[in-house]
Parts: C-alpha cells; structure tokens; sequence
C-alpha cells in the first residue's frame, strides 16, 4: 500500500515523540508499504524568527513569506527538523533519506495568488507537480523519503507550503491509497469529543458552527483535495496515542477522524467516540 503520512511539527518538539513515531514509520515500511513522510514545524519556525527579530505575519491561516523569512524556512524545514526526523527513521531501523524541493527537482511550485495579485503573499506557493519516478526510485532501493514543505518555482526560487496542503497534493500526484494526518490533537473535535468521521458537508456545518478553526479547517480543506483526487482514504490521528500511526493505516477502525467523501455522508454518519 502507498501511503503519505503528515507529521505536525508540534510533534516533533519531543524527542521521545519522534523516536516512536519513527519506530511506527519503520514497521510500516518493512511490512511492505511505500511511505512518503511530510512534515510541518509552524511553530519551531515562529520560535526560531521570534529568536532572529522577524515578525510572523498570517492571513487566513497562511504565512506571509519574504525572501528574509522564507530563507529561514530552508533553514528550520529543509535543514533542521528535516534532518532530525530522517535521521530517527533511519536509527529506528529503515535507511530514511531528507528531501526538499530542490533535491532533484522532486516537487514543483508556483507562488500563491492572495487578492488577485500573485505572489500577493510573498515566497508563499502551492504545489503544481511531484517527481513520482524519483520517489519511486528510492522506494525500490528500501527508502524512505521525508520531505520538507519546501517546493522549487519555475524562476529558481523556494517556495514555503502550507504543510496540510502539499500532503494532500502529494497524496494525489502519488495516487496513495491512504493520507494520514498525524497532529497534536486525537482528530476532530466537537464539544471535546472526537469525530469517528466527518464529511465534506459536515466539516462545512462544523466551520459555520465555530466547532473547528485555524489549523485544523486546513486540514479538513485538505483531506477533501485528496479525496477528490482519488485517495480512498484520510484520517487525522493524533500522534501521541500510543500505535497511532499502525492503527490508522491498518484499517478503518483505528483511532482519530476519518473524512469521507460527501456522497458517503449517509453512510458515515458524525459520530462520536
């Protein structure tokens, strides 16, 4: 089974956390499944221009990137974090190999428009094409790839992607039968309660209602993406819970929220744990 798995960057603040979610991502892999590991670290990245004097500034969720901000980026996604989850991978037992976007070109974009002006957010893009031969390539040599949220504009440059966003867009250009969101919550909530499974009409209702916000309506925004785009199936876990990550990608009765096409909203109806 193909798979792309998410890792919040919350979740790589603890070492302790990385080395069992590592560990989970090597079983995984030596069961035979192709793994794309994509990870955040918002806010190891407010931290660290908080600690250089650079402003974060945010418009609907999305970071404003100038060339000063976003060359931090390369630092903290490319560099930092991206070498420290691939080298726990790789310890726990499975060669893992950090990638970015200008690591042979494997992911492409183009920059954002915000307000009908393009690049209207800076060094800000999404994702327009996946070197999916080159994945595989490192599939077949017993790899696994873990990708920075970087991606390589046609002009050179780099470009800053909303996590959630490229998982989804990989999980579609790698026609992956499974996208699973690891965050630092157990799924999606309503009244403190976890969400078996939500809908596209449902997660609509839950943003209407203020029941979800910020981070997590991306997540959903970007759960529908993938299902749109073919993958059979999306789950949010939260990747404290001990097995989270074996669970959710061995089938449909593991932990977290699993978002489901919105023809199936009869069939799965919002239920809680």
């Amino acid at each position: 089974m193909r798979m792309v798995v998410k890792i919040a960057g919350a979740l790589l603040e603890s070492e302790e956390t990385v080395q069992t979610l590592a560990q989970q991502v090597v079983k995984l892999a030596q069961a035979g499944h192709e793994l794309l590991v994509i990870h955040g670290g918002g806010k190891i990245f407010t931290a660290t221009l908080k600690r250089m004097g650079i402003e974060s500034k945010f418009v609907g969720g999305l970071r404003v990137t100038d060339r000063e901000t976003r060359d931090v980026a390369a630092m903290v996604f490319g560099g930092l974090l991206n070498k420290r989850l691939s080298g726990a991978i790789s310890l726990a037992g499975q060669r893992a190999i950090g990638i970015s976007a200008a690591d042979g070109a494997c992911f492409r974009a183009e920059p954002m428009s915000h307000n009908e002006a393009v690049g209207g957010l800076g060094f800000v893009g999404y994702l327009t094409a996946v070197d999916v031969e080159f994945l595989e390539s490192l599939w077949r040599e017993n790899l696994i790839p873990v990708a920075s949220c970087l991606g390589l504009g046609s002009d050179g440059e780099l470009y800053n992607i909303n996590a959630d966003h490229m998982a989804a867009a990989c999980a579609e250009y790698c026609h992956a039968d499974r996208l699973i969101f690891l965050t630092d919550v157990a799924g999606v909530l309503d009244d403190g309660k976890v969400l078996k499974a939500v809908s596209g009409a449902d997660v609509e209702e839950l943003i209407r209602q203020n029941k979800i916000s910020g981070g997590m309506i991306l997540k959903l925004e970007a759960s529908k993406r993938a299902l749109a785009g073919g993958v059979r199936e999306v789950r949010i876990v939260g990747g404290t819970r001990p097995g989270a990550l074996i669970s959710a990608a061995n089938g449909a009765k593991g932990p977290g929220t699993r978002v489901v096409p919105m023809y199936a909203a009869d069939e799965h109806k919002v239920a809680s744990l």
